[in-house]
This record gives C-alpha cells, structure tokens and sequence, in this order.
C-alpha cells in the first residue's frame, strides 16, 4: 500500500560506531548513541534543535537503565532519574 508509511523517519547515519539521528530539519542531532543487533546499547544522549544537550543515559538490549539524566537549556542537570527495576 503506498503511502502508508507516510511518517517520514528521521534521517539517521553511522558515525564511528554511534548511530547519529538527526532533526526533521537534517542538520541538528537529535540523538546518538550504539545500537547493538537492532536496539539501544550503552550510552546514549538526545539534543534540543539547538544542539544542547537535554537526556543522556544507558540502555541494556533496548531498556533503559541505571540514571538518566535531563538537562536544562543551558546544558546543567535538572533532573536524575533512576531506571533500574
């Protein structure tokens, strides 16, 4: 069926190991981090449109794990939040 899949994925590509995700608008990154046979592995961190820093945390096989941390627009901690079961 075409058209079905009209949700446009971001623009995505491989940089030293780390995948980049990128911004609708294809310049900023938007995350980045290490996909291991198909899911999220290890350290990963996600970026406003204007390239600060707002999440960072760990993944084991696609689940979030261990602190996250979400920063505020100026790049300092504004909240920990602890993953684990």
């Amino acid at each position: 069926m075409e058209g079905a899949n009209n949700m446009k994925d971001k623009k995505q590509e491989v940089i030293d190991g780390l995948t980049v995700k990128y911004h609708a608008n294809g310049k900023t990154i938007w995350s980045k981090g290490k996909i291991a046979d198909g899911q999220a592995e290890g350290y990963w961190e996600w970026y406003r449109t204007d390239g600060t820093i707002k999440r960072s945390g760990h993944f084991e096989k696609g689940e979030p794990v261990g602190e996250w941390v979400t920063y505020d627009s100026e790049g300092k901690t504004y909240k920990m939040t602890n993953r684990d079961k």
